[in-house]
Order: C-alpha cells, then sequence, then structure tokens
C-alpha cells in the first residue's frame, strides 16, 4: 500500500511539475527583412521542443522607434515582455534592466561566441544578452551592369564608386528614368549614424568620441567625408536618399532601379529571392575607403537578453540559449544570411554554399569599427542623435562639412557635461 500511495504522489508530483513548466514567453522581434518570420519559426521550434508558448511581439523597424518603447516598458518594470532583442550598442544603456546570464550559462556556451562580441554584451562584469547575429556595413553592386559598363571589379574609393555610379546610371536612365547609381539610408536615424561612422572613418576622420571619451569629430577629414557624401545626393543618388532607410533602398536596389547600394548582410537572402529582379546579378564587396584611409565598416548586430521583470525566467533564459544555438544560427544564416555570431559556423559548407561573401568577407565581419557606445555610455544614444542631425544638415544642403563638425563638436561637449 505505502508503494502505491508512493507511485501515485510521484506521478501527481511530476504533473504538477511539467504543468508548472508549461509557460508563455513573450519575445520581441524585429520585422525588418525575413527577421519576423525567421523568429516566428525558431520561437516555434522551442515551443515544440519544450511545451512552453511563445508569444511575438512585432518591434519597430527603426531602432530609435524601438528603442524608445522598450525604455518605456524597462522604466514601468514591465513584465509583458520577458526576452527583448537588442542592438549591439543599447548593454550600457539598458544593463540594470536584464538578468545576468553569467552563471546562468555554463561557461562552455559563452565562449563558443566572437569574444569581442561578448564583451560588448558585458557591462561591469554582467552578461547583459546572448549574441544572436552579427553584422557590419557591405556594398553591394549589379554584376551584370558592371560588366556591361566595362567593370571588371568593384570600387575601391568612393571616387571610384561615385565615376561608376555616374557612368552605369547615365547610361541605364536611356530606358529607365527612375534609374539611380547608389542608395543607401540617408534617413535621420541610427541608421544614419551607421553609413556617416563609415565615411569619416574612411576617410581618417575617427570614430566622433574616441575609446576614451575624448570628442574627435571636429577635424579635416570628418569634414571633408561629410561634404563627399553630400556630392552624391541628386548626382548619383536620388533627392530622396534623405529619406530612405534599409528597406527602402533595399526597395530600390532589388526591384532593379540602382546600380551600388549600402545595406547589412540581411539584403542579400532577400535580393536572391524568387522575386527578386536582380536575382543572380548581386556582388557584394567590403564598402570604400576615402581617399589616404581604409575600408570601413561600421558594428552592427542584435542579441538577447532577458527582463530582470520577466516572471519566468529561467524559461525565457532557456530560450535565448536556443535561439542563439550553433543550430539556430545556422538556419539563420542559410535561410535569411543572418551572419552567425560563433566562428566555427564560418566554416559550414551549407552556410558559405548559401552566402559565399561570408568567407571571402570574413575579415570585414570581424574588423568592424564599433560605435562609441562604450565610451559614452548612457549618453550614447543623445550623441548619436546629434551626430545623424548634424549629417543630414550636410546631406540636405543646410550646412557644409567643416561647419557641422565645429558646431557638432560643441554639442557633444555640452552632452558630455563632466563625462560620459
Amino acid at each position: 500500500m505505502k508503494k502505491a500511495i508512493a507511485i501515485v504522489s510521484l506521478t501527481a508530483a511530476f504533473a504538477a511539475a511539467s504543468q508548472s513548466q508549461a509557460v508563455t514567453i513573450t519575445l520581441a522581434c524585429g520585422a525588418v527583412g525575413q527577421e519576423l518570420q525567421l523568429c516566428k519559426e525558431g520561437a516555434a521550434r522551442w515551443s515544440k521542443k519544450t511545451g512552453n508558448t511563445v508569444k511575438i511581439f512585432e518591434s519597430p523597424n527603426l531602432t530609435n522607434d524601438r528603442l524608445g518603447l522598450y525604455q518605456q516598458q524597462l522604466a514601468a518594470r514591465s513584465s509583458d515582455i520577458d526576452v527583448y532583442q537588442l542592438d549591439v550598442i543599447w548593454p550600457g544603456l539598458l544593463s540594470q534592466h536584464f538578468v545576468d546570464l553569467k552563471g546562468k550559462v555554463p561557461a562552455s556556451e559563452i565562449g563558443q561566441f566572437f569574444p569581442r562580441i561578448v564583451e560588448a554584451n558585458t557591462v561591469n562584469g554582467k552578461l547583459v544578452s546572448l549574441p544572436w547575429f552579427t553584422d557590419a556595413g557591405l556594398l553591394y553592386y549589379r554584376t551584370d551592369l558592371m560588366k556591361k559598363y566595362g567593370y571588371s571589379a568593384p570600387p575601391k574609393t568612393w571616387a571610384e564608386l561615385a565615376t561608376m555610379a555616374k557612368k552605369i546610371q547615365d547610361g541605364e536612365k536611356k530606358a529607365n528614368p527612375t534609374f539611380t547609381g547608389f542608395v543607401f539610408q540617408g534617413k535621420n536615424y541610427e541608421g544614419l549614424t551607421c553609413d556617416a561612422l563609415e565615411w569619416v572613418n574612411s576617410f581618417g576622420g575617427g570614430t566622433i568620441v574616441d575609446q576614451t571619451g575624448k570628442i574627435t569629430i571636429n577635424n579635416p577629414k570628418a569634414a571633408q567625408a561629410l561634404d563627399t557624401a553630400a556630392s552624391w545626393v541628386k548626382s548619383i543618388s536620388p533627392a530622396g536618399v534623405t529619406t530612405y532607410d534599409e528597406e527602402a533602398a533595399r526597395g530600390i536596389f532589388q526591384a532593379g532601379n540602382a546600380a551600388f547600394m549600402r545595406n547589412w548582410p540581411y539584403a542579400y537572402a532577400l535580393g536572391q529571392g524568387e522575386d527578386s529582379k536582380v536575382k543572380g546579378k548581386i556582388g557584394v564587396a567590403p564598402l570604400p575607403a576615402g581617399p589616404g584611409g581604409k575600408p570601413s565598416a561600421t558594428l552592427g548586430g542584435w542579441n538577447l537578453g532577458v527582463s530582470a521583470y520577466s516572471k519566468n525566467q529561467a524559461a525565457a533564459i532557456d530560450l535565448v540559449r536556443y535561439l542563439t544555438s550553433p543550430a539556430e544560427q545556422k538556419i539563420r544564416a542559410i535561410e535569411g544570411a543572418y551572419n552567425p555570431t560563433i566562428p566555427a559556423l564560418y566554416k559550414d559548407q551549407a552556410i558559405l554554399k548559401a552566402n559565399p561573401f561570408f568567407g571571402s568577407l570574413y575579415s570585414v565581419f570581424t574588423n568592424a569599427v564599433p560605435r562609441p557606445s562604450a565610451a559614452t555610455k548612457g549618453k550614447y544614444n543623445q550623441v548619436s542623435q546629434a551626430f545623424s542631425s548634424a549629417v543630414s544638415d550636410v546631406l540636405n544642403g543646410k550646412s557644409k562639412g567643416q561647419q557641422a563638425v565645429a558646431s557638432l563638436a560643441t554639442n557633444l561637449a555640452r552632452i558630455k557635461g563632466r563625462g560620459f
């Protein structure tokens, strides 16, 4: 009798435990490109494996809008979202609102990621989030048009790009009046900060604020870079480029209406889709260099963190570990050209077959230039907005490069106050 009671009790305990483990986790995902769909599919696989349910919260596309929404949720200590998708520049801004994953995730698991990305996710010894996918700015070009107009290799300098883009644009406009030479992210938001950092850094103009927190933007090379970018508007780039984000630029390029595009790796898989007019005609290369400078690509990427206000932290951590695992990153790399955060995956033949440039441009991804979020800490958002606004003024003809960088330096000194 005692044995029977013990078995019944054990069965009841197991049932109770199973019931307590079946929880609903809300995961915040962006919707740029295939981001949302792949997010849903990965979450569904975890749900099937664990018996838990994942509810997807669709975040705004623009990073500035997404950050504002997240800050509202977190400031209110809301438990509505359990797992957040965090930009690589946000850990310093939001660290106090997230669970420290160090000690909750095996060290061997953390050790499989790129060390520099783990470092970017670590604030005062606290591991705020796990690396999900990494990014770096790339130059996309039409291989068929390069050949048609006598070019055997993509441009290595911005001057070469301008020359090539103008020649191809002038030729193609005869049959397609909407054709343009070069599209990029010219809208006044975080995307412009990324593009403009690439221009400035490739001209030898630094990184706005250096690693020590010193404001470095007020220099002739930075001014020259901005003036050069402004010269593209209404010449090799349409007037509307100053309103373009990633998706607007991709839409024009993918419709067959641009020779060159600056964008992130995700655009490659979409450009090779069945509905793309440039399928099989896309080349990918490092972004050009400025005079006497070197190619520069802004470090991007997204990570997954667990809210300190989540009521189901253990399950949320398990979801984060699952989505950032090698198996899931491989699926995302093959299906959506999302760059893995695990070095070993760059030798995976299936991934390289789907994205040949992952291998040839590996150094671009591993040497990408970070935005000055670490140096400016909690003030990074103000710094970035001041920078993109100054650049936007130059692109729109409201100021010249030298005037803009001098004024920006003064503005940044005010933001800095007694220190970042």
